[in-house]
């Protein structure tokens, strides 16, 4: 009876998470008829219909809904601690599920990962990107990097990196127009301007230097975007002058398709951080890979590169 009910509440958990019996077959390494045939027995047993399923679309009843928000994480908990003990007691083991920002997954984290599989060969990363601040416990996360997620009692942060904001442009860019020597003269610039995914309202160019001294730049809005990454981009292409968190900056700077505005001026931003969920017992995959990340990152430089000046 354990064994059924295990296999019926995996499928039906992974099945609401990926919003088909496919990506949940996908995850859970079954066929996508097991995973349909575990929903459909679970549904029997209790009598209620779970999905509304079509060709294109499986949703949630609202039955299903209640006992999705009732089951899912209880039951990663349970699902956690039986891995554990089937794998050996506290012995890192299962899926790990870890949300990323683009450029700072792809270009920091990343690289770091190959050590840690080869020590852990049992857990097995499952990476997504997204620029989103993401909702951990909602979502099914065991672990976030990236900055500013409103922390509440069921969040644990651990700083990895504080991270300063510079403005940037192209050399073409500031070739054709002249080269500001003071916040003041933006006012004559085009600026990439940044809408915050939060709060939906533009991001001021607050900046200060120092001195100490603080003001809020002006300057002619040329194009308003909501990703870093394509601000970085629109940059490069000679658009106008962006200020950018230095973790999306670097790779063009480094290249040269990007240089430096204003250096003795810079912003701040919350820390780059490795968030978790605040459980009483923290599965053994989730506690070795954030010490793992919060040794590695340092190591790499890459924390004393993001603060730069």
């Amino acid at each position: 009876m354990l064994t059924e009910l295990r296999s019926y509440l995996d499928a039906f958990v992974a099945s609401a998470d990926e919003g088909s019996f496919s990506a949940a077959a996908r995850h859970l390494g079954l066929t996508p008829a097991a995973i349909s045939k575990s929903v459909g027995q679970l549904e029997a047993r209790l009598g209620v219909r779970l999905f509304q399923r079509s060709t294109r679309k499986l949703a949630l009843t609202t039955d299903g809904e209640r006992l999705y928000g009732q089951v899912r994480l209880p039951w990663r908990e349970i699902s956690d601690a039986l891995t554990d003990l089937r794998q050996g007691a506290g012995k890192p083991a299962g899926t790990l599920k870890v949300a990323l920002a683009h450029t700072v997954g792809r270009e920091y984290v990343l690289p770091l990962l190959g050590e840690f599989v080869r020590r852990y060969p049992d857990v097995v990363p499952d990476l997504h990107f997204d620029n989103r601040q993401v909702d951990l416990v909602a979502e099914g996360f065991d672990v976030a990097i990236g900055g500013g997620i409103e922390l509440t009692d069921a969040l644990i942060a651990r700083e990895l990196a504080r991270v300063r904001i510079v403005l940037v442009a192209s050399p073409a860019y500031l070739k054709a127009n002249r080269t500001p020597k003071h916040p003041q003269d933006l006012t004559r610039h085009q600026g990439l301007l940044r809408r915050s995914l939060a709060t939906g309202r533009l991001v001021p160019w607050a900046l200060k230097n120092s001195e100490g001294q603080e003001l809020v730049a002006s300057v002619r809005p040329v194009m308003v975007l909501d990703d870093p990454e394509a601000m970085a981009r629109a940059a490069a292409t000679g658009m106008g002058i962006a200020m950018l968190p230095l973790p999306h900056a670097l790779p063009l700077l480094e290249s040269g398709e990007l240089v430096r505005v204003l250096r003795d001026w810079h912003a701040e931003s919350r820390p780059l951080s490795i968030y978790y969920t605040s459980r009483k017992l923290v599965p053994a995959k989730v506690r070795v890979f954030v010490d793992y990340i919060i040794q590695a990152f340092p190591a790499s430089g890459q924390a004393a590169r993001f603060g730069q000046k």
